[in-house]
């Protein structure tokens, strides 16, 4: 079942994202941070899922205007104001619990409620290096359109300790900037 995330959940999910997206990719205090960027009108757009009371995914997101755009995101190809734009920051799902539509599930919960806070669209940067390419095929499955690709976007966290699950210690993966435009 999907679940807001919450603080007695917190290293559950970090051992989660470490395990699936690398050492050293999450903490609890980067967490507790985070987190509060995703409550807007006293809802959350962060979510979890659980079976058997183990946490099997979770998905991050950040509502419209609680969220700076950096240097990898394209505002002037995007199909709406950066105040409208929400941010998807994180997802992942057990590797013993994929393609049985739990990614899906903690989207579209998210995108229920990024609605109710306000957003038009939201924003990602999709792992192009994900085993069989399966970032950027969920996220086009629910409709997103790529904006622009991002080479080497995650090597300035290699010096702060994250460790990529393919490159090693030093991250050369590329991201696709991909927006989803959200239905009325």
């Amino acid at each position: 079942m999907i679940y807001p995330i919450n603080p007695a959940d917190f290293a559950a999910v970090v051992t989660l994202a470490n395990h699936v997206h690398g050492a050293g990719y999450l903490t609890e205090k980067a967490l507790a941070d985070i987190v509060q960027q995703g409550i807007k009108q006293q809802l959350s757009a962060c979510f979890l899922a659980k079976i058997a009371q183990r946490v099997v995914g979770y998905r991050i997101s950040f509502a419209a205007g609680q969220w700076q755009p950096d240097k990898w995101c394209s505002p002037s190809a995007w199909p709406v104001a950066i105040e409208d734009m929400a941010y998807f920051k994180s997802v992942a799902v057990h590797p013993d619990m994929q393609a049985q539509g739990i990614g899906q599930a903690l989207l579209q919960r998210s995108i229920q409620v990024l609605k109710q806070q306000g957003a038009k669209a939201g924003l990602a940067h999709l792992w192009c290096q994900s085993p069989h390419n399966s970032a950027v095929r969920y996220f086009s499955k629910a409709g997103g359109q790529l904006i622009n690709r991002h080479e080497n976007r995650w090597q300035h966290l290699s010096a702060q300790g994250y460790h990529c699950p393919r490159c090693g210690k030093v991250c050369c993966c590329s991201a696709a900037e991909m927006v989803l435009q959200f239905t009325e």
